[in-house]
């Protein structure tokens, strides 16, 4: 039976440097967050931004929710591969970051694509639920993954995706002596989806772990 590579960082830094050319703007979000020290973990890998357009691309998305903006690379990656008519409504909580994101969209004249909603996710799931999307990125806070989770699949359109990062928690959701909170939460999630029958699903060792589910 055949087995997935083993990725090295020689092998990565060849995958990337001969897949999808990055947006200088997305280059520009990659250094600043660098700069930013730990916190750069919450940014997507390139390997993910690069999914994400391409997903968008082939799948006739044109409108897009985002769950957790960060800076912007995810928000912007997608943005770069909608129609001119296309939207994504990003939420966010975190006032001085969104403002960083903003102002990276306008940059690379994406934010007449862009709506950022800033206040907990929850309270913006309530304002845009009569809102129907093509496509939800979920990248939030761990601990409302299966909320988040089961609020976008309400706003989904049929054959629609959810697309949901940082479900193989650096490897840890195979640790049995890890009972960390989150990684116990990030164990029920993936618990919750592999039984949900209402979607197609697949997890992808991109990044932290990326699971697609593709509404039925």
């Amino acid at each position: 039976m055949g087995s997935d590579l083993n990725i090295t960082k020689e092998l990565q830094e060849y995958i990337l440097s001969h897949g999808y050319n990055l947006n200088p703007v997305q280059k520009e979000i990659i250094d600043y967050n660098t700069s930013l020290g730990d916190i750069k973990r919450m940014q997507i890998s390139i390997s993910q931004s690069q999914f994400l357009h391409l997903i968008i691309k082939i799948s006739n998305i044109n409108k897009v929710l985002e769950i957790g903006t960060f800076t912007g690379l995810s928000t912007l990656s997608m943005a770069l591969a909608l129609s001119d008519d296309g939207k994504i409504i990003a939420l966010d909580k975190n006032e001085e970051t969104n403002k960083v994101a903003i102002d990276f969209f306008k940059k690379a004249n994406q934010d007449h694509k862009i709506k950022t909603l800033i206040k907990p996710a929850l309270e913006s799931l309530d304002e845009i639920k009569n809102e129907n999307f093509d496509l939800v990125f979920i990248d939030a806070d761990k601990m409302n993954y299966i909320e988040y989770y089961e609020r976008s699949l309400q706003l989904l359109n049929q054959n629609g995706l959810i697309i949901i990062d940082n479900v193989l928690w650096y490897g840890e959701v195979v640790n049995e002596n890890n009972n960390d909170k989150f990684t116990k939460k990030i164990k029920e999630f993936n618990s919750h989806i592999s039984k949900d029958k209402r979607v197609e699903k697949l997890i992808i060792p991109l990044g932290d772990g990326m699971t697609v589910c593709r509404k039925l």
